[in-house]
């Protein structure tokens, strides 16, 4: 079943401390994808991995490492293929509902109860007359998460229910009768749900399906033409592709490339390539989706989805990363929206630390090599 989480600690930890050793800011050399991919596939864990660097929207480099199935069966990853972006979807759903904010037909104070009234009846999202807008995007509404119970990591769902249809407000009542995280705009904390309730407001605002939506607003727009949003079982990813595994109770890696796309919606489903998630990064921090005040929602608040580094090219990128059961994805992205490097791998660990670390050191090699 689709879904994500934030970058991990440890994760986010190395990539602060691995950013701070970049090249200076604003330089166009980039560095071996190639052999920075193959780093990332000699990783415990790795099947998979691709990688892409743009500079000015211009391929720049690509690489491939591992193959497509486990083992070493299936023959390489083709480069320009589709991958799951995993919760970096969160920051292409949450552009999309503040154009409707943008539009003036919601507003960042609006509150969920008004917006969602199902959400509210008997109590499903507590506090939901209180809860705004602004707080689900940063993090901030106290909403449990459905992803994973309270000290745990581990998906709270059976990942191997491959054809079960949920829809939007099911994955919501899975939270029913879990603490708050929080008094509503308290503190940030991480929560999926936060976003399937997004993507519910896109839906209910709008009068179209979430996918509909951001293909209309967003990927058709950037010509994200490989783009799209998976939103039911057995949609998956189209083309040739990695298949990611995920083991099962006895630890057998087991093929998880039919995750649930119920699962997905605003929290988690696109799948893109190198190109397509360059683009929609390279166009928002060129202020061509948002203005600077709605922009400054997302680079502004405490939601901390995108990890800067510091010093040299360290200060000048941001790290965006997600990751669902058997994938994990990073890009990073110059503020300036000129260059980009995007990182899609396939795992056979539940664990994604060291894949994730990986992915993120052989990033900065490449688009900040030493020297």
């Amino acid at each position: 079943m689709v879904v994500l989480k934030h970058l991990s600690v440890a994760a986010a930890t190395a990539a602060a401390l691995l950013l701070t050793t970049a090249s200076p800011a604003g330089a166009t050399a980039i560095g071996d994808v190639q052999q920075a991919m193959a780093k990332v596939a000699a990783t415990p864990g790795a099947v998979g991995v691709i990688g892409g660097v743009y500079l000015d929207g211009r391929l720049a480099g690509r690489g491939t490492a591992g193959s497509r199935l486990l083992n070493g069966e299936g023959g390489p990853i083709p480069a320009d293929a589709r991958f799951r972006i995993g919760s970096q979807t969160k920051t292409i759903a949450a552009t999309a509902l503040l154009k409707l904010v943008e539009e003036g037909r919601i507003g960042l104070d609006g509150k969920l109860a008004a917006l969602l009234p199902e959400v509210a009846a008997d109590g499903l999202v507590a506090r939901a007359d209180e809860i705004t807008v602004r707080q689900l995007i940063q993090h901030t509404s106290g909403v449990p998460d459905w992803y994973s119970r309270p000290g745990s990591t581990e998906p709270a769902f059976d990942v191997f229910d491959f054809t079960t249809h949920y829809q939007p407000l099911d994955i919501v009542k899975m939270t029913r009768g879990l603490p708050r995280t929080g008094e509503p705009g308290e503190k940030f904390t991480y929560s999926n749900t936060g976003y399937t309730l997004i993507g519910m407001i896109i839906e209910k605002v709008t009068g179209r399906p979430l996918a509909r939506e951001l293909d209309r607003r967003l990927f058709q727009p950037l010509g994200m033409t490989q783009t799209y949003l998976a939103t039911k079982p057995p949609e998956g990813i189209k083309g040739p592709h990695g298949h990611g595994y995920y083991p099962d109770a006895t630890g057998t890696p087991r093929d998880v490339d039919r995750l649930n796309a119920s699962f997905g919606a605003g929290a988690g489903g696109v799948i893109s390539t190198t190109r397509d998630i360059s683009a929609f990064y390279r166009a928002f921090y060129q202020g061509k989706l948002l203005p600077p005040e709605l922009r400054k929602v997302l680079t502004g608040g405490p939601q901390g989805r995108a990890r800067q580094g510091s010093g040299a090219c360290g200060d000048d990128l941001l790290i965006f990363g997600g990751t669902a059961p058997g994938y994990s994805a990073v890009t990073l992205t110059s503020t300036d929206g000129r260059r980009q490097i995007a990182v899609g791998a396939t795992r056979s660990l539940a664990d994604d630390n060291a894949v994730i670390s990986a992915m993120i050191e052989a990033a900065q090699a490449v688009l900040c090599p030493a020297g």
